[in-house]
């Protein structure tokens, strides 16, 4: 048995177990890591792991916070690691986005972060002549959108000033912040709220967050539609309660359960 298992351990490779290992330190009371912390839990030197945090960087795996602390990036999401109990997102949100549009008759949304853009990964499309359909792979600067600023609004300020310290935010037009205080405030009033409205080009979205398992936001959905609709106060109500029960219900399939 001693010389079956030395055999089997020929066969593992090192760099690979480590950056698996990282992978799973994170969890929801470790949202970042620094590189130092990375390291002394593996029982190696920074130096010894470098490569392994550019490599999880540069695939997506990771997100890098300033100079050397590190986030779950987006492709944790969609390879279907623990966070989503090996389902992938879009097919955990599908049914329920289209069930949310067939009571809105408003189309919906899913996206998620990817350094300081959202992308869009679904959209339950809505056939009426004033619809808002963004098509899958679209990728817009998160401060001009109702999803991205959910999704932004799961970051601490000190990594949110980290990640838009030099990003130009003055060339869109308002509600967007003009500036790295605006952005900040912004972020944390939609924090505070739970979810975010935006106006832009006639339109009107209402977003909300999914929650993983652990309780972090790992995506976003929206109800969005002309100002005609949204304008009024009974539908608009009537809408956001219907947006945050289906925001309810995908981040329940994908784990999440409130305290």
């Amino acid at each position: 048995m001693a010389a079956d298992n030395d055999e089997l351990t020929d066969y593992r490779v090192p760099a690979l177990q480590r950056g698996l290992g990282i992978l799973q330190m994170f969890n929801a009371s470790q949202r970042s890591l620094s590189s130092n912390l990375i390291a002394e839990r593996l029982g190696v030197s920074v130096s010894a792991i470098y490569r392994i945090l550019v490599t999880l960087t540069d695939m997506g795996y990771l997100n890098k916070l300033g100079t050397n602390k590190y986030e779950l990036g987006p492709q944790v999401l969609c390879d279907g690691f623990a966070y989503l109990a090996s389902r992938d997102l879009v097919d955990i949100a599908m049914p329920h986005l289209n069930t949310l549009r067939d009571r809105t008759s408003m189309s919906c949304h899913l996206g998620i972060r990817e350094h300081t853009e959202v992308l869009y990964l679904y959209r339950a499309f809505a056939a009426q002549r004033l619809s808002v359909n963004v098509p899958i792979g679209t990728r817009l600067p998160c401060h001009i959108t109702a999803l991205g600023r959910v999704l932004l609004s799961e970051m601490e300020e000190g990594a949110l000033a980290v990640l838009y310290a030099h990003v130009r935010l003055d060339g869109y037009p308002a509600p967007a912040p003009k500036t790295l205080p605006e952005l900040l405030r912004m972020s944390g009033e939609d924090r505070a709220r739970g979810f975010v409205l935006h106006r832009s080009d006639y339109s009107t979205a209402i977003a909300a967050p999914v929650r993983d398992h652990s309780g972090r936001i790992v995506a976003a959905i929206n109800l969005s539609g002309p100002d005609a609709v949204m304008n009024d106060d009974a539908n608009r109500r009537a809408l956001h309660e219907s947006l945050l029960a289906g925001a309810a219900q995908i981040s329940r399939s994908a784990g999440y359960r409130a305290a």
